[in-house]
C-alpha cells in the first residue's frame, strides 16, 4: 500500500443484484429452483425461439416495490422495460431486458452504522431486469458450456450513489441490504449460491477535491468479506497508480479471493454502448395508489422500528435489541414467546413476575433466546425455524426458571435438548423426570443450612471475623447436601440471615 494513501479518499458506489424469490421467471413460467440439472428449467421463451412472447411476472413487480418502500424510495407509477443490447453470450436472445428511463424505484437510502457513526447511503435507483445464464469453463477442456436455467430469473438491481468512503462502510451497507431483502422475504440473500451479487465502482481522489477520479468496476463479488477485501485491494492499487504519475484506465476487473488481487477483464463500456430502447414485446404498466397501499400493508415491522420498541418500551439493553433484530427469524421467535409469556406486556399483567416488572420479564426471554437456545442452534447447525417447540413451552420453562423452580444452567443443559427432540413435551414433566425441581420451602432449606454450617464451624468463625467471601463455600455445601434441590437465590438470602444472627 502506498505511503501516501492517507492523502486520498475512496469514492465507492455499489450495484447489488438480488434474485427475487418468485417461483417462476420474470417473463415466463419456467421454474427458478436453484440446483436443478443444467438446462432443465428452460422453455421456448427462455431460449428465445422465434414467435415467442414474454409475459410479465406480477409477483416480481410486488417484490421490487417492497424493497423500494423499505428503502424510502419514490415509486414510479408508470413503467416500461427496455432492451439492453450489449451482447450477452449466456442469454439465448443475445440481449437483456431491463429498465432504463423509468426504474421502478428512485432515490431513497439505506441507513448503516459503522462503529459509532450512523450514515445514510443514498440510492440512485432500484430496477427490475432478467438474470443471465451461466457460462461454465471447467466442464469441458475444449468448449465453454452454457447453463440457461438461471436465464430469465427476476432480479432487482439496487444502485447506490457514490456515497461510500471506505471498505468498512461498504461492508456495513451490503450487510444491511442483505438483511433487508431477507427481512421482507424477497430474496434469500445467499451470496454463495449467487442469489445476491455485488459489483463495486471505485475511484480515488485527493481529500478535499470535488472532481471524481476515473473509476473501475470490480464485478461479481460473491461474499461480504470479498466486497470489503476487494475494495481495500483496489483502492490501494489506484492510489499507487496515481502516486506514481500513471493513468487509471476505466475498466472492468475481477477479484481473485485465493490471493487477494484484482485483474482486468475488459475496458468498461459506457451507457451509450448498451443502446437501450423500449422493449416492443412488453406493454408499459401502471400502478394505482390502491395497489401500492396493499403492498405497504403487507410489510412487516422493520428492524429499526423493532429496535426502538425493544429499547424504549421493553427496556432491553441496546446489545440485546440489536442481536434480536439481526434477522426476522430471531425477532419473530422472540415475539412469539413474549406473546405467551407476557399477555399484556405494557401493563405488566399476566403470567411471570409481579405486576410492573414487564421489563425484567422481557430481559428473561432475551437471556434465554440469545443464550442457551441460540447456542444450541449453533452447536447443532440449526436455525430457529428448525425448532418446532411450542412458544408456550418456552414461556413455561422461562417462568419455571424465574420463579426458582429450576436452575437456569440445568434447564439449558438438560431440559432444552429434550424439548427440542421430543416435541410438545411439558417442561415441568421433564424437570420432574430428571428430579430437577428446586425446593423453595424455607423450613427445609434452613435445615440444610444448619447441617452445612455445623460441618464447618471454623469457617463460620472466619466468616464472622470478616472473611465474607466464604458465603460461596456455604452455598455450595447446601447445594451438595440438598442434591441441587435448594433454590440458590433463597439459599443465599437465608444463609446471610442465619450468619448475621450467629
Amino acid at each position: 500500500m502506498s505511503a501516501g494513501i492517507d492523502k486520498y479518499e475512496a469514492v465507492i458506489g455499489l450495484e447489488i443484484h438480488a434474485q427475487l424469490l418468485t417461483e417462476s421467471k420474470l417473463f415466463c413460467g419456467d421454474s427458478t429452483r436453484f440446483g436443478a440439472e443444467p438446462n432443465t428449467q428452460v422453455s421456448p421463451i427462455t431460449l428465445g425461439h422465434p414467435g415467442t412472447l414474454p409475459k410479465l411476472n406480477k409477483k416480481a413487480i410486488e417484490y421490487a416495490i417492497r424493497m423500494g418502500l423499505v428503502c424510502h424510495c419514490d415509486i414510479a407509477h408508470y413503467n416500461y422495460f427496455a432492451r439492453k443490447n450489449y451482447f450477452y453470450p449466456d442469454l439465448p436472445k443475445g440481449y437483456q431486458v431491463s429498465q432504463h428511463t423509468t426504474p421502478i424505484c428512485k432515490n431513497g437510502y439505506v441507513a448503516v452504522q459503522v462503529g459509532a457513526v450512523n450514515k445514510k447511503i443514498s440510492l440512485t435507483r432500484i430496477h427490475l431486469e432478467e438474470d443471465a445464464g451461466k457460462s461454465l469453463h471447467d466442464v469441458n477442456d475444449d468448449y465453454t458450456c452454457l447453463d440457461y436455467n438461471r436465464a430469465g430469473v427476476p432480479l432487482i438491481e439496487i444502485v447506490s450513489e457514490p456515497d461510500i468512503r471506505s471498505a468498512e462502510e461498504a461492508y456495513a451497507y451490503v450487510t444491511e441490504v442483505r438483511k433487508l431483502v431477507r427481512w421482507i422475504g424477497i430474496c434469500d440473500g445467499n451470496m454463495e449460491e449467487g442469489s445476491l451479487r455485488c459489483d463495486a465502482n471505485i475511484s480515488v481522489r485527493l481529500k478535499g477535491e470535488e472532481k471524481l477520479g476515473t473509476k473501475v468496476e470490480v464485478k461479481n463479488l460473491n461474499s461480504i468479506r470479498n466486497v470489503k477485501k476487494a475494495i481495500e485491494v483496489e483502492v490501494a492499487r489506484l492510489v499507487k497508480i496515481v502516486e506514481s504519475g500513471g493513468t487509471v484506465i476505466q475498466e472492468t476487473r475481477s477479484f481473485d479471493a485465493s490471493n487477494d488481487t484484482t485483474f482486468a477483464i475488459r475496458t468498461k463500456e459506457d451507457a451509450d454502448d448498451y443502446r437501450y430502447f423500449p422493449e416492443p414485446d412488453l406493454t408499459p404498466f401502471h400502478f394505482t395508489e390502491e395497489f401500492l397501499e396493499g403492498i405497504k400493508k403487507q410489510l412487516p415491522a422493520l428492524p429499526d422500528e423493532l429496535m426502538n420498541k425493544y429499547i424504549n418500551e421493553f427496556k432491553l439493553p441496546e446489545y440485546d435489541a440489536r442481536v434480536i433484530c439481526e434477522s426476522k427469524e430471531t425477532s419473530d421467535y422472540f415475539e412469539n414467546i413474549i406473546a405467551v409469556y407476557l399477555p399484556s406486556p405494557l401493563s405488566g399483567e399476566g403470567q411471570g413476575l409481579p405486576t410492573g416488572q414487564a421489563g425484567v420479564r422481557y430481559k428473561a426471554v432475551a437471556n434465554w433466546l440469545l443464550g442457551p437456545l441460540k447456542s444450541y442452534c449453533n452447536e447443532n447447525n440449526l436455525s430457529f425455524s428448525d425448532i418446532r417447540v411450542n412458544p408456550a413451552n418456552w414461556a413455561q420453562l422461562i417462568e419455571m426458571i424465574e420463579s426458582g423452580k429450576v436452575n437456569f444452567s440445568a434447564a439449558a443443559q438438560k431440559i432444552l435438548p429434550v424439548l427440542v427432540q421430543e416435541e410438545n413435551t411439558d417442561p415441568l414433566q421433564v424437570a420432574t423426570r430428571f428430579n430437577m425441581l428446586q425446593d423453595s420451602n424455607t423450613d427445609v432449606i434452613n435445615k440444610w443450612i444448619e447441617e452445612a454450617l455445623a460441618k464447618m464451624p471454623d469457617k463460620v468463625a472466619e466468616y464472622r471475623k470478616g472473611k465474607k467471601g466464604l458465603i460461596g463455600l456455604f452455598v455450595g455445601e447446601v447445594k451438595k447436601i440438598s442434591r441441587g434441590k435448594a433454590d440458590p437465590k433463597l439459599t443465599n438470602e437465608l444463609l446471610l440471615e442465619k450468619l448475621n444472627q450467629l
